[in-house]
């Protein structure tokens, strides 16, 4: 198990700095840069649209909207320049 969170938080840290070169790319068009800037906000802030002390409900909303704005961020971005950003990260880990 604790292996498992290793290698899920290894992969999670490479994902973060793919997302922050897909950010500065000049490829990247506007709308998925503020998506992911809206998606980190949200996240860091400590205003929610739904207060976190409402049981299920408070922390419910972190868990749909943050994915969803990820989510719709990567569908907007062009392949070439995740994929060109993902090889960046794996040679530099190499």
């Amino acid at each position: 198990m604790l292996e498992k969170l290793k290698t899920y938080a290894k992969t999670l840290k490479r994902e973060i700095k793919v997302y922050q070169l897909v950010l500065t790319d000049p490829r990247t068009p506007w709308l998925p840069k503020v998506l992911l800037g809206f998606a980190i906000t949200y996240l860091l802030s400590p205003i929610d649209l739904i207060p976190d002390f409402i049981p299920v409900l408070g922390h419910l909303d972190d868990l749909v909207l943050i994915p969803a704005l990820v989510w719709l961020a990567l569908k907007t971005i062009p392949d070439e320049v995740i994929t060109d950003c993902r090889e960046k990260v794996q040679r530099s880990h190499t």
